[in-house]
């Protein structure tokens, strides 16, 4: 039986999660959980907790079906492990979240991270078609399978998508596949203005074009990145056959598109998907606002922002980056009075309690919390761990 007074309890199998969960729940014990904890600057503070159960040693791939285009994994596999995994095969699972090199996929999944591709694959709850979590009762839960379009029971699983590890302790999370292109071409456009920039996005999304990902850095994200002298940028990423590069090639070059030299893109992307934690790891009470907004809103969501910004142009979700954490809640304040489900996305451990992470949680939160009861009524698991509302 496993130490369950160390500091940190690893269960080496699902049915371990199970039993360290129950032990804990049954004596009150409060739980810190988490994977690799490599983004304890999201969401909310963690709370000092009796015990901290790490997944981080479940890193078993469970079933794998390359021709079924569907995998299942447990929780403490790396991102990057399981991204190489798949490479052997050409497929992925293209949700490009921070912390990429470390996160495991039980930490992204509860975080519901996602990057530059979920424009065209979305996110964490299009891709995940089945999962096993482990519950306060020491009980293991299944909720959907192996099969594309099995329904059975994913709506439990997509509870736990996002929830911060709040309800249960996922456990094993399957996956569909995406097959990767035969080719892939970046691109990207420089602009003087924030207008010139959207309409350049509005004239690929109304186009026959259909790019994985598309991007709008503002002029000091551009510059903090590295990329080029101060402008508005708008990054293009492609993929497909020959032919259909060839076409991106053509119509991108006639909107005044450059593309990125080949054996670049990679480097690209990357200080674009890792701009969150080089941003952090260069200002110590750095703080990141996230804004939901519509594709039409996207100018005026952008516009106000005073520092760095990107956007997820593609899908409407800003990023507005600023070196101090009190000036990120003023904004978030503001901003959550036109766009309500604006979070202060990662801020200084020390700071967040002081803060008001996320401003206007609307009439959900209520439902929420009753979930949250269901699940864990002594309130023992991650609390606060949901941005300081639950």
């Amino acid at each position: 039986m496993p130490d369950y007074f160390t500091d940190v309890v690893e269960p080496r199998s699902p049915e371990d999660l199970a039993e360290a969960m129950g032990w804990a729940s049954t004596r009150q014990q409060t739980i810190e959980l988490g994977g690799h904890f490599s983004k304890r600057l999201m969401g909310g503070p963690a709370a000092a907790a009796n015990m901290t159960i790490s997944t981080a040693a479940m890193r078993r791939v469970r079933q794998y079906e390359p021709r079924d285009l569907t995998i299942s994994v447990e929780a403490g596999i790396s991102y990057c492990e399981l991204r190489s995994l798949l490479a052997v095969h050409h497929q992925m699972i293209p949700l490009d979240p921070p912390y990429a090199d470390t996160a495991t996929i039980g930490g992204i999944i509860a975080c519901n991270c996602s990057g530059p591709r979920r424009r065209l694959y979305g996110t964490a709850r299009d891709l995940v078609i089945g999962m096993q979590f482990a519950t306060l009762e020491g009980k293991l839960v299944e909720s959907g399978g192996m099969v594309v379009k099995n329904v059975a029971g994913l709506d439990m699983s997509k509870l736990m998508i996002g929830s911060f590890g709040t309800l249960a302790a996922i456990a094993v999370v399957n996956f569909k596949l995406i097959p990767q292109s035969p080719c892939e071409r970046t691109f990207r456009f420089s602009f003087g203005s924030l207008d010139e920039a959207v309409a350049a996005r509005d004239a690929i999304l109304t186009s026959p074009l259909d790019p994985a990902a598309i991007d709008l850095l503002n002029p000091a994200a551009a510059a903090t990145a590295k990329m080029e002298k101060p402008a508005w940028v708008l990054a293009v990423w492609a993929g497909g056959n020959a032919a259909a590069i060839a076409r991106y090639e053509r119509e991108l070059a006639a909107m005044g598109a450059q593309a990125i030299p080949v054996g670049e893109e990679s480097a690209f992307w990357r200080a674009i998907q890792d701009f969150t934690p080089r941003y952090l790891d260069a200002h110590e009470d750095g703080a990141v606002v996230r804004v939901p907004c519509t594709l039409k809103e996207l100018r005026a969501a952008m516009q106000p922002i005073p520092g760095s910004a990107i956007a997820r142009a593609g899908s409407g979700v800003c990023y507005a980056y600023f070196e101090h954490s009190g000036d990120a809640a003023v904004f978030a304040a503001e901003t959550a009075r036109e766009y309500s489900e604006t979070v202060v996305e990662f801020a200084p451990e020390n700071r967040k309690e002081e803060m008001d992470l996320w401003p206007a949680p609307g009439q959900d939160l209520e439902i929420m919390r009753r979930i949250k009861h269901m699940f864990d009524p002594q309130q023992l698991l991650n609390r606060g761990r949901l941005y300081r509302r639950i």
